[in-house]
This record gives C-alpha cells, structure tokens and sequence, in this order.
C-alpha cells in the first residue's frame, strides 16, 4: 500500500509541473499508436505476503478514433520472487512468480498536441498466473571447440519441483504522463495502473510502474 501511496503522489506532483509548464507542441498525428515499456510491480492485497516486487515490460498497439480518444491492446509479463516466508513454510529453496495479461484498454488523453500531457487508460482481459518452486541442480551443455571438438560442459540450473497456473478474467485502470520527443509524435511516457483479477485461491491485485515510448 505505502508503494501505491508513492506512485500516486508522484504522479500528482509530475503532473501538476507538467501542465504549469503549458509547453504547447503542434506533432504529428496518427490514427495508429504503438507503445512499449518496463519498469517495476509491487504487490497489494494477499500478495503482497507472498511475493515480493518484481519487473515488468509491457508491448501495445490500437486505434485512435481523435487525437484525444483511442483504444489500444496490450500484452504485459511481471516477473517477481516468492517471499522467503512462504519458501520456508513450504521448506523448498527457491521460486517465482509469473503474471501475463492480454487487455484490450480505452484511453482518453489530455494535451495530446502539447509537450506535456497526460491520459487516463483503463480495461479488461484474460490474466495468467503462474508460481514455479525450485532447487538448484545442474545441467548439461553440449558445446564444440575447434580444437578439442565436442565435449559436454556442467552448468548451474534451477530444477522446477512444483508449478500452479491459475487463469482468470481482470480488469485494470491507471494514468499516465507523457513528454513528447520532437514532432513526430512519439512520446516518452511513465504510467501506474491498478490490475486484478479473480484467480481461483488468491486474486491478483498488482500496480505495475512502467516507463516507456508511445507513438
């Protein structure tokens, strides 16, 4: 919660400099929009026990109807650890957490001409989440030297012991801001958005910050 906290005033904070700046940029406009990012997810609600803060990166690509109103799809992976209370519970030495969604998300921008702006970007999808229990072990390479010839080398691997997928229908809403590059219309952007979905067990409840491009 104090990570949503955070994300939530700095959002604020950046967005009030934005537009008191009142930059204005006339840029190119298109009616297809491609975007793509990563950055970092904390947890909430029952997860955020469970599994620790992770990364994520995030690829689109929509239509927009105006220069302020569009949709576009999206495909985000978050990647994260399993807590270490839940991996001595178990008493299992490693594992990891993966949640992946498919999302199709209207989006209304605000000053979409201007050097600064803003949008707000919401909707829903199907989610996956998978947990994965592992213990080191080693594994074996096959590799060719040009001297020696064939040989097979021993590497260190992690050995999946245990693995539970859950798939469910979510939904997500969030903001973003946006500083244009130029007058092409691409767009650095940093956005937080609120996910979950209703997993069997536990939902999924993350709040990805993703940093990246938007055309």
């Amino acid at each position: 919660m104090k990570c949503l906290q955070s994300s939530l005033l700095l959002f604020s904070f950046v967005l009030a400099v934005g537009w008191s700046a009142n930059a204005q940029e006339n840029t190119e406009w298109h009616h297809y929009n491609f975007n793509f990012g990563g950055g970092f997810t904390p947890t909430v609600g029952a997860d955020s026990s469970r599994l620790n803060t992770g990364w994520n990166f995030v690829a689109g690509g929509g239509y927009n109807f105006t220069r302020a109103v569009g949709v576009v799809g999206e495909y985000m992976v978050n990647q994260m650890g399993v807590g270490n209370g839940v991996l001595q519970q178990l008493s299992v030495p490693g594992g990891s957490g993966t949640i992946w969604s498919l999302t199709a998300n209207p989006t209304i921008r605000f000053n979409p001409s201007g050097r600064f702006g803003g949008y707000l970007i919401g909707g829903g999808g199907l989610y996956t989440r998978t947990i994965q229990f592992t213990r080191p072990t080693t594994a074996a390479v096959n590799f060719f030297d040009p001297w020696f010839g064939f040989g097979t080398a021993f590497v260190p691997a992690d050995q999946v012991i245990g693995s539970f997928t859950r798939h469910a229908a979510g939904w997500n809403a969030g903001g973003g801001l946006t500083f244009g590059i130029g007058r092409t219309g691409a767009k650095i952007y940093t956005e937080a958005r609120y996910h979950w979905a209703g997993t069997t067990g536990r939902p999924i409840q993350i709040v990805p910050v993703t940093f990246g491009v938007r055309w």
